[in-house]
């Protein structure tokens, strides 16, 4: 939401801008803005707490930034109150790899899984691909169950024959 906001307001300043380079009036908001900050002098009130603001604002930013953050944990359901776990995207990603591997006529899986999706390529040496991938997403299905996570991915497969040889 902040992001759109802040691309919002930028696209608005932009195009006032152009507007102005092509030779038409400023804004109002901007005329004004520019006017206030013009006849204002650097030790008001106002402008301390506003420049005091932007300043903690860009610090929480940068520390923001430089933070990893959890981006590659799953939550998992709270089971308990005062409990909480999660699971690493690899972790959940080898298991369901391991259930695909399990059905019949997969001869490998590659699996991917992000917060909201897990997409799985499997190749199928022998068996209808259409047997196949309904049976994998059988399998993934309960796979995504028994992980207990808090928001479950969706699951997407795709099935393919193998790569001809020479």
């Amino acid at each position: 939401m902040l992001a759109a906001l802040v691309v919002g307001g930028a696209g608005l300043l932009l195009y006032d801008v152009a507007a102005v380079r092509a030779d038409r009036r400023a804004m109002a908001w901007r005329r004004e803005l520019a006017d206030g900050l013009a006849t204002r002098p650097l030790d008001d009130t106002w402008v301390v707490v506003g420049a005091a603001v932007a300043a903690v604002l860009g610090v929480w930013l940068l520390v923001l930034a430089a933070t990893p953050g959890l981006r590659e944990i799953l939550p998992m359901r709270r089971e308990h109150a005062d409990v909480r776990a999660g699971l690493d995207r690899e972790a959940a990603a080898l298991a369901l790899r391991d259930r695909a591997m399990e059905v019949s006529g997969v001869q490998s899986a590659k699996v991917r899984v992000r917060r909201s999706k897990a997409a799985v390529k499997a190749v199928s040496h022998f068996r209808d691909l259409d047997e196949v991938r309904a049976d994998v997403e059988s399998a993934l299905t309960a796979g995504v169950d028994e992980l207990g996570l808090a928001h479950p991915p969706a699951v997407t497969v795709r099935v393919a024959r193998p790569p001809r040889k020479g």
